[in-house]
């Protein structure tokens, strides 16, 4: 059986950084642009559907442990900079807070990859500072470009998936304030 691979970086670390930014005075709300919007695992008091700009989705993160092993990497969706993403946003009560956050570090941030970023979210009861799950171009976890053939090979090869399965297309987010495309192929998933 393979190992699993090494935190990047302190997940633990991490997680009160993100404790202490959120400060606990008031709600959580965490912005979920992939297997949160279907999965959340974590009970909150309110959803919203929410946009974030400056921030896109792409399957441009590689995925060692949920979509793939460490000889095997698959792919999920990463939060890039530019453009602009629809997601969902959830409201965590203060109360439940600090203990869904670190339920939602065991699973998001088990190998460190991502960088936690409190993003204003749009929604349509008005803006709404929310925790989300962002991947740096400079991680090591980051894809770069890949052709159309790579990603035909990688999902070829993938191991079996939990999510659903979906076919290849181009996806667009229109009336978001800025037009991106990005490649959705498969059952790939992420925050």
């Amino acid at each position: 059986m393979t190992e699993p691979p090494k935190p990047l970086r302190d997940p633990q670390a991490m997680l009160e950084q993100a404790l202490a930014d959120w400060g606990g005075h008031d709600d959580l709300w965490v912005f979920g642009y992939g297997s949160l919007i279907w999965r959340p695992d974590f009970d909150f008091a309110e959803q919203r559907p929410a946009r974030v700009h400056g921030w896109h989705r792409a399957l441009k993160m590689w995925s060692r442990i949920n979509r793939g092993t460490p000889e095997r990497p698959g792919l999920v969706f990463g939060l890039l900079t530019g453009g602009c993403c629809r997601g969902v946003v959830f409201r965590v009560t203060r109360e439940q807070a600090a203990e869904t956050l670190t339920r939602l570090w065991s699973r998001e941030m088990v190998t460190g990859v991502y960088d936690p970023r409190w993003l204003i979210a749009h929604t349509p009861q008005g803006p709404v500072r929310s925790l989300a799950f962002t991947l740096s171009r400079k991680s090591p976890n980051h894809t770069g470009e890949l052709t159309e053939d790579e990603y035909r090979r990688i999902f070829q090869k993938r191991p079996a998936s939990t999510a659903p399965p979906t076919t290849t297309r181009t996806a667009r987010s229109k009336n978001c304030g800025a037009t991106t495309s990005a490649t959705a192929t498969s059952s790939a998933s992420s925050s």
